[in-house]
């Protein structure tokens, strides 16, 4: 895949379950530069909220509720989902 887009994308970051927990809040809005991936949307949200640090470096993603890869490219007005991972019992 290859990025074109130039200028900033707006991303809703939606958290789940523990990861909203450990940030404090269940969804954040971030501006990256692009191109971007979702390994972009994470640092920039750890960047912008200290207590996002706490989250994994590679944590399990969804652009738009489809399961991506942090390689995966985002644009302007995607929704970016940080999934922790579930244990059945």
């Amino acid at each position: 895949m290859t990025a074109k887009a130039t200028g900033t994308a707006t991303v809703r970051v939606r958290l789940f379950a523990r990861y909203a927990e450990l940030v404090g809040q269940a969804e954040a809005v971030v501006s990256v530069p692009l191109p971007a991936t979702v390994g972009d949307v994470v640092r920039r949200l750890r960047d912008d909220i200290p207590a996002a640090r706490a989250l994994p470096e590679r944590p399990l993603a969804a652009v738009n509720l489809r399961q991506v890869k942090l390689d995966a490219w985002v644009k302007d007005g995607d929704e970016v989902a940080l999934l922790p991972p579930i244990a059945g019992g």
